[in-house]
């Protein structure tokens, strides 16, 4: 296992396109990283560069205490699980799991230790005489695991392992990377646009945007203190919602027809300022006096929850209630945060959180 260190990486097309933008991050030893973002935003650029599959224009990449920017992809000594999971479909899983083994010329019964050993752990034990064409999506990506775990790298590489499985697939097969994890502590580097993916596997989650990093913490920290709008709204079912406020007062925010509190130690705001306030929609309280008046336009049902829809002077608002709870149609709703701490303040022109 080893650190993997970004100092300043850049990724420059033809066309003077810039896929990455100066990124610099540790991703400590040990750890499950989450690189999260939408389409486009260089995660995956980010990814191959790592693994050696695409060169740094500029900048460096480390892993452990080796520069590794002019290594090739096979001396870095990292596995890598592809979307498609990219196995040999002539092969038996026995021999996919193999091939790279024997061809670092690993005598056969390391090989074969190592083969049952990873099948073990994966329960893909009864499938190693099949091809790969006899198994299920989710058996197909544990193969590919499989091929990974069996080189014994200083880091994995996943590169949206899960997006080819069905929705109930991709939740089981979280829980088995996670497992995973757990009982080999290693160094992981996990590309995905899914927030759910990143919040549930993460140790430390990574939030790209337009080839840069937004944000770095742990899933808690991410979606409790975001660092910027895109953050705040791109994290998080329902998103967060944003209105545009003013400060009034120390402490005090004009917003939506009603007032707001906010923690004024927590946020750089002067009064008089107009900024972006943002609340989860967890946070949100109905019939709190003083509050925001709320057009209520439809519910939308999800079991044991209602995520209501409607409006705050124009602007949507969505919140959550249980689902046994009764909200009459109209104008007659009035919307608030549960406290002070539930309001977030960003500036309008940046986009940035103006947290301390």
């Amino acid at each position: 296992m080893a650190a993997v260190t970004l100092e300043n990486v850049r990724k420059t097309y033809t066309g003077n396109v810039e896929a990455v933008r100066g990124v610099s991050l540790t991703i400590p030893n040990g750890s499950f990283t989450v690189l999260l973002g939408p389409s486009g935003c260089g995660k995956s650029t980010l990814l191959r560069m790592i693994a050696g599959l695409e060169t740094i224009t500029a900048g460096t990449c480390a892993i452990g205490d080796r520069i590794v920017n002019d290594i090739e992809p096979a001396e870095r000594d990292i596995a890598m699980v592809f979307q498609n999971y990219a196995l040999y479909p002539h092969m038996s899983v026995y021999d996919n799991m193999a091939y790279g083994l024997r061809n670092r010329r690993t005598p056969k019964d390391e090989i074969e230790r190592r083969v049952a050993e990873a099948a073990k752990l994966l329960g893909i034990e009864e499938f190693l005489a099949r091809k790969p064409r006899a198994l299920s999506g989710g058996q197909r990506q544990r193969v590919a695991m499989g091929r990974a775990i069996v080189r014994d790298p200083q880091v994995f590489l996943f590169d949206e392992p899960l997006s080819n499985l069905d929705a109930k697939l991709r939740v089981s097969m979280r829980l088995e990377i996670r497992r995973l994890h757990n009982r080999l502590k290693a160094t992981s580097i996990f590309v995905t646009h899914d927030q759910v993916e990143a919040m549930t596997l993460a140790d430390q989650v990574v939030v790209m945007n337009g080839g840069q990093i937004e944000q770095v913490g742990a899933p808690t920290d991410v979606y409790r203190r975001p660092a910027s709008k895109f953050v705040a709204t791109f994290i998080g079912s329902p998103p967060m919602n944003l209105l545009p406020g003013k400060i009034v007062a120390p402490g005090q925010i004009e917003a939506g027809g009603g007032a707001l509190a906010y923690d004024a130690d927590a946020f750089d705001a002067r009064v008089g300022a107009g900024v972006d306030i943002g609340i989860r929609a967890e946070d949100i309280v109905v019939g709190a006096s003083g509050g925001m008046p709320f057009v209520h336009e439809f519910v939308e049902e999800l079991g044991a929850t209602r995520v209501i829809h409607g409006t705050v002077a124009g602007h949507p608002l969505e919140f959550v209630t249980p689902a046994a709870a009764e909200l009459a149609a109209g104008n007659s709703l009035r919307v608030s945060a549960a406290s002070p701490a539930a309001v977030h303040v960003f500036d309008p022109a940046t986009g940035r959180s103006l947290r301390r």
